[in-house]
């Protein structure tokens, strides 16, 4: 969530946090920092401050600084709306399983009204349509009932009109679910985590699961292929898109790692490994690029395992 979306409720405090954001914009993170530190000292238990001084003072290389200002804002705020655990977790070289649930709900709800034309129009998001090819190259036509994970605001689903005769969506957004009912493309949509909504789901229920561009936002995946593989049905499909992690460069150990992005990339043979575990078979596989980040082209693997 844009941190100039939140005011501390004194004017003064929020001059302060505008200027500070001017000069980290013109690169002067020194200069920022000093800046939020005036505004704390207005506003004392303001956690955007809080954590735009540790981004202010970690982009100066004053990382000591930038994880006293990060743990605060955690005291301050224990759901950690700005995410500074994944912060705290980069400084370290960590990875956590998930990042906190309300940094990622905050994050999208944020930018719900305006998801679609960033994505697409600007970022060039891919991932539902290479999706879809990839079913195609796996032989899977038309389905009788779909569930798309952290479905967003429905491009998955347009992508797949005419192959399924039912889809129903999950995302932790509730702004993002309004966007997506406004399309009615969904039998039916839920606020939810996805883990915690498909482990409710009958046995054996569904023909195809499919998530664009969500995996990205975990790290362990074990839940996940568990609770898929529970409810597909006999020659049941999942298809996903990942970020590729990169062996040579990036830390591979747990099969993940979270990049600056704040983004997880992930690792393709941990996830032929974790189909395996949970009698999933790849059906196919392809490496190509999901969209763009800062005018470059993210790489991912494009997945479809199948049951049995």
């Amino acid at each position: 969530m844009p941190l100039f979306d939140l005011s501390s409720g004194d004017p003064i405090a929020d001059k302060r946090f505008a200027l500070a954001q001017s000069y980290e914009e013109a690169g002067e993170f020194a200069i920022a920092a000093d800046l939020y530190e005036q505004a704390l000292e207005i506003a004392p238990d303001w956690v955007a401050a809080w954590y735009a001084l540790g981004n202010a003072r970690l982009r100066a290389d004053d990382g000591e600084a930038a994880r006293l200002a990060y743990e605060r804002s955690l005291v301050l705020d224990p759901d950690d709306l700005f995410g500074a655990r994944l912060k705290l977790a980069l400084m370290d070289a960590a990875a956590p399983a998930a990042p906190p649930r309300a940094y990622v709900a905050g994050l999208f709800d944020q930018y719900a009204e305006k998801f679609d034309h960033v994505l697409v129009d600007k970022l060039q998001y891919r991932a539902p349509q290479l999706i879809a090819a990839a079913l195609d190259d796996a032989g899977i036509g038309e389905v009788a009932a779909a569930l798309d994970l952290g479905c967003g605001t429905g491009l998955m689903a347009a992508a797949l009109a005419g192959r399924v005769l039912a889809i129903d969506g999950v995302d932790l957004s509730a702004a993002m679910v309004e966007e997506a009912r406004a399309k009615g493309l969904y039998r039916r949509l839920s606020v939810d985590d996805i883990v915690a909504h498909t482990d409710g789901l009958e046995a054996g229920s569904l023909d195809l699961v499919v998530a664009a561009d969500v995996l990205c936002y975990l790290g362990d995946l074990e839940p996940v292929f568990a609770a898929v593989a529970r409810v597909l049905g006999p020659d049941g499909a999942f298809a996903f898109s990942v970020e590729a992690l990169d062996a040579e460069t990036e830390n591979d150990t747990l099969g993940y790692t979270l990049r600056g992005s704040m983004r997880y990339a992930h690792d393709l043979n941990s996830l032929i490994d974790l189909g395996q575990t949970h009698d999933l078979t790849i059906a196919t596989v392809k490496l190509d690029w999901l969209r763009l980040d800062r005018g470059e082209p993210i790489l991912g693997f494009v997945m479809v395992f199948r049951r049995g």
